[in-house]
């Protein structure tokens, strides 16, 4: 029986919050038992790493905080702390609202939660991660923090800060630890990815950040997530077309392309220049895989505009799309100058009409690869079926390929892990299937 006192920490939000949360259990692992997130047994302290970005994501994470409060009642938990975006976002209101709440934290600074059980950080672990979840073959990296940009409808500014880039040495450093430990897979995140290095460099340096990752010799992939349209360096393009580490995979949120919405969004660019954009980003990167999102219901969004984004994501057919309703956030440019008076019924069909399109996309894409054979990673091995991605395919967010094991094989859990050859024998809306091949 070990003497160290007990700690789970349930994480909500994106990837980015998974981070923090790993980056936080490095610190303080030599100090406590760490339970696994799904671990219903009594702990000493409970954590609540929380997401404030909309308003679904803020329920959750209230829902979540409450649902630990009745487990603090119960006498399951000795301590509860919150951290993270919510946290942050409401500071002053939350402590009154919620007073069974041992500590509330923000999102900026993993010291004061830290200090509050009982330890100190400790900068020879700032490069340090303790994953806080199954995801043995791939990893994310948070590469800088906060955001510069000014979008109307967009809190993070003001909840995460300034933009801060990670020095290169720190990331990778960190990127080294991860490959020792049997990551395959690195996944560049951040608020904007493509303002990399301006703060720290005087230049954008992504470029030359994927050059570096790329000399770690245990590393296959290196995939790009959350790029910013306006500004795009092509210098990147570059890396993604010759460099054959780095995924020709990009997710590269748009919003829109409406002049009137994208304008009114404070998005910097114009519809003519989006479409130059994704034309420029095939041309240079031949077989991209491109990943958006969009927002339908802005303020000042009217079928006009809405069915010319229709005719945009026709035109475009990104292989990768995700959608969702405008949420009007207090704080924001958005909620201090405009009403949101697109009515909650008109967004909720518009959203359908336009994942209705894109499932039609992502089904002729996947059939497009029928027979095709292509390089996967091997993420598990599920109910005699290996679950793999191919550089095509981001976890957690894109559909998967299922190779069902081959009759006699031995020992076939040593696949996991490893990058193998497949090739595409069905296809659905998301999921593909296929066979293993040269094995």
């Amino acid at each position: 029986m070990s003497g160290k006192k007990s700690l789970q920490v349930i994480t909500l939000g994106c990837s980015k919050n998974t981070v923090d949360t790993e980056h936080l259990l490095a610190q303080v692992e030599d100090s406590f038992d760490i339970k696994p997130e799904d671990d219903e047994s009594p702990v000493d302290y409970l954590l609540v790493n929380t997401c404030g970005f909309i308003g679904e994501a803020k329920q959750q994470s209230v829902n979540e905080i409450l649902a630990c409060v009745e487990r603090k009642k119960k006498g399951l938990a000795k301590k509860l702390l919150v951290f993270g975006c919510l946290s942050q976002r409401y500071s002053d209101q939350l402590p009154g609202l919620i007073p069974e709440v041992d500590g509330w934290y923000g999102a900026r600074d993993l010291a004061p939660v830290v200090k509050a059980l009982g330890g100190q950080m400790k900068p020879a672990l700032r490069t340090r991660r303790m994953a806080s979840e199954k995801h043995d073959t791939y990893a994310y990296i948070k590469i800088s923090e906060g955001c510069d940009r000014r979008c109307s409808y967009c809190a993070i500014p003001f909840i995460r800060g300034a933009h801060r880039s990670v020095p290169m040495e720190d990331i990778e450093s960190e990127a080294r630890s991860l490959a020792s430990q049997g990551v395959r897979e690195l996944i560049l995140i951040a608020q904007d990815t493509t303002y990399y290095g301006l703060d720290l460099y005087g230049k954008r340096m992504l470029a030359e950040l994927l050059r570096r990752l790329s000399s770690i010799e245990e590393i296959g992939w290196i995939r790009i997530h959350y790029s910013y349209p306006a500004d795009f360096p092509e210098d990147v393009l570059e890396e993604m077309a010759n460099n054959p580490k780095v995924c020709r995979y990009l997710d590269i949120p748009l919003q829109h392309v409406s002049d009137k919405v994208l304008k009114a969004m404070h998005r910097g660019v114009d519809g003519e220049w989006t479409r130059n954009l994704i034309k420029k980003m095939r041309a240079k990167v031949p077989g991209i895989a491109l990943r958006t999102t969009m927002i339908v219901g802005h303020p000042g969004e009217g079928a006009k505009e809405f069915n010319e984004l229709l005719d945009f994501v026709r035109e475009a057919r990104f292989e990768r799309l995700g959608a969702f309703q405008y949420s009007e956030e207090e704080g924001t440019f958005d909620a201090e100058n405009f009403k949101d008076e697109v009515k909650p019924y008109v967004k909720k069909r518009r959203l359908s009409r336009l994942m209705t399109l894109q499932r039609e996309i992502s089904l002729a894409y996947n059939e497009s690869r029928v027979g095709t054979r292509v390089k996967v990673l091997v993420d598990d091995l599920i109910d005699g079926a290996y679950v793999c991605r191919s550089e095509f395919e981001s976890p957690d967010v894109d559909g998967e390929i299922i190779v069902s094991i081959q009759p006699g094989m031995k020992d076939p859990g040593s696949l996991v892990g490893k990058f193998v050859e497949v090739e595409i024998t069905g296809a659905g809306d998301y999921d593909l299937s296929a066979k293993l091949t040269g094995i």
